[in-house]
């Protein structure tokens, strides 16, 4: 794809800024029943053949204990054909990012980091990354309430064309890959908060709904649930258990 691959050459000439370190801060807005607090959703796009991912994959993992951040890494397949398959990399994660191509207006490529739904950025600036962060005002359009096998959507302001309900599950551990192959051969990339898997639980149009949610497999993985506009909309509520 050619407007993939210019980007992709454009990035690879950045460098990385120094990691991120800045004080953990709470972020609040108005939600439908008065004033709520969630994370900033932060969605990292790579992909383990790219050059140029390392220091975005350095940038989240320097954020990824804050608690008003919730930051997810998800693996691209479209640079497998490097000579290195991304071991993460799902096609449903390649969906998501073309998604949010459409509706921000941006070329496709990686790495690429997505706030809110709302803003993107490349992501290997750490400054720019906290800026980012620092901008965003995280909407609370209806609650969110999760427990152990169940996901429960209040009542709230819904777009017309209705919402998506995502349901995330992401490993908070550090993973370590050794690259054998392709661009970032011989190196050994440290990732955290690896999506492992992202579910369409249903849709969201305004009035309460509940769906049902199997605790994962493994104890150690994490659960997010987004809600969002359709077709790469805007984060319209966000929480994680």
């Amino acid at each position: 794809m050619t407007g993939t691959t210019m980007r992709k050459t454009a990035w690879a000439s950045l460098t990385a800024g120094a990691a991120l370190a800045v004080a953990v801060g709470a972020w609040t807005s108005a939600g439908a029943g008065g004033t709520a607090q969630r994370p900033v959703v932060l969605e990292l796009f790579q992909s383990q053949g790219c050059s140029s991912c390392p220091p975005a994959n350095a940038n989240l993992n320097a954020i990824a204990d804050r608690p008003d951040v919730l930051a997810l890494s998800f693996g691209v397949t479209y640079w497998d054909q490097l000579g290195w398959k991304d071991t993460f990399a799902k096609p449903a994660y390649t969906d998501r990012q073309r998604a949010y191509a459409r509706g921000l207006g941006a070329q496709l490529g990686t790495p690429q980091m997505v706030v809110e739904g709302r803003e993107d950025l490349i992501g290997v600036d750490a400054r720019e990354v906290d800026l980012a962060l620092r901008r965003a005002r995280p909407a609370m359009d209806a609650t969110v309430t999760l427990s152990p096998g169940r996901v429960e959507i209040g009542a709230g302001r819904a777009p017309r064309a209705g919402a998506d309900v995502w349901l995330v599950r992401y490993d908070p551990r550090v993973r370590q890959v050794a690259i054998q192959r392709g661009e970032n051969n011989g190196k050994t990339l440290p990732h955290r908060d690896v999506v492992v898997e992202l579910t369409r639980l249903g849709g969201w149009s305004g009035a309460p709904v509940g769906f049902a949610a199997k605790p994962p497999a493994d104890p150690a993985l994490r659960t997010a649930v987004l809600v969002q506009a359709r077709n790469g909309g805007p984060i319209l509520a966000a929480a994680r258990l």
